[in-house]
């Protein structure tokens, strides 16, 4: 094999499409729940996999994570050259790009890995694979830490609704469903927006079919708070759906309009 095969870039280039604060629910949640994290690593470094044709979403992603972890440090990766080369006048203290893919060519072992809008091009059947590949490149856990984190999922244009999945080297941990309560009609509206693992499996039979159907019932129950706003009566509903769905998160996260769920519960069935 030659030097240059070797070293080739695995993946394919995506749209590039993005928008500034395309990715802030994404990034407030990491914050808040894999912050402590990077604030005690040594070396807090985090990925943007695929930022696309701008680097906005580097360049926002150092900014929230230095909110909670001030020696963060954030590099873009992106397959297209030409983005990359792009990107280099917004370099800064603790930002850089690299030409890249799925093997992350950064050294050593990042803290964190965001993958947004990457993996919608892909066929299902490739997303195992490429989960494990990004998954073995995290920092290990060890000495009280989880280890490093695997965020990927898939939003809007402009960033109103967003699901992704959480994995860390053991594999998928959980699911979160993210969304500005303003714009919502019924839970379900989020299912344009589930990752490419679970996009196709919105049927009956599968459980996060179940799982939507479920959130739209107990949202539909909820009606009567709706008098209080969009928010109160979306913490009812999750409060109700936890009756019966592993909900791992509580009324802080559900008041920005978020609720996670285990991963296993809403794991394709075989």
């Amino acid at each position: 094999m030659s030097s240059r095969a070797a070293t080739r870039p695995v993946g394919t280039v995506t749209r590039g499409t993005t928008n500034p604060n395309r990715l802030r629910r994404m990034d407030r949640w990491i914050a808040a729940t894999h912050g402590a994290e990077l604030r005690r690593a040594t070396d807090p470094v985090a990925v943007d996999l695929g930022y696309g044709a701008t680097p906005w979403t580097a360049v926002e992603l150092l900014l929230r994570l230095r909110t909670v972890a001030p020696r963060a440090r954030v590099v873009g990766v992106e397959i297209e050259p030409a983005r990359v080369a792009a990107a280099r006048p917004y370099e800064r203290d603790g930002l850089l790009f690299r030409h890249g893919g799925f093997e992350i060519p950064v050294p050593g072992r990042p803290l964190l890995v965001r993958a947004a809008n990457v993996l919608r091009q892909y066929d299902e059947g490739e997303v195992a694979a490429v989960w494990e590949r990004l998954c073995s490149r995290l920092a290990p856990a060890g000495g009280g830490s989880r280890g490093g984190l695997l965020v990927e999922g898939t939003c809007d244009e402009i960033g109103r609704r967003h699901v992704w999945v959480a994995l860390g080297t053991e594999g998928p941990r959980t699911v979160t469903f993210a969304t500005r309560l303003g714009s919502l009609e019924r839970p379900s509206d989020l299912a344009e927006r589930l990752p490419k693992a679970l996009i196709h499996r919105n049927v009956p039979g599968e459980p996060v079919h179940a799982f939507l159907r479920d959130f739209d019932r107990a949202w539909a129950a909820a009606a009567p708070y709706a008098s209080y706003g969009a928010r109160q009566r979306w913490m009812r509903a999750v409060r109700d759906l936890a009756a019966d769905w592993p909900v791992t998160d509580g009324p802080v996260r559900w008041r920005q309009g978020e609720v996670t769920v285990r991963w296993a519960a809403l794991a394709p069935r075989t």
